[in-house]
């Protein structure tokens, strides 16, 4: 049985930067909060986590607005 999953996306609402880690959050299913939490202590470690998180800012596409019409 296949789980349906939201669109990995960025939210117009409800987001702190940039969303990246909301749209993150929603896709799983897991809690806005904890995934912002891990990023933030991810950035203690050494690697290219905020070049990540701009690249994805950069590359995953916003919700549509709200009445936009779907083709």
């Amino acid at each position: 049985m296949a789980v349906e999953r939201p669109p990995l996306s960025r939210p117009r609402r409800r987001r702190v930067i940039a969303g990246v880690c909301a749209g993150i959050a929603r896709h799983y299913g897991w809690s806005r909060w904890l995934v912002r939490v891990g990023f933030i202590v991810s950035c203690l470690l050494p690697g290219p986590q905020i070049v990540l998180y701009i690249a994805l800012w950069i590359l995953m596409p916003k919700d549509p607005k709200p009445g936009a019409a779907e083709t």
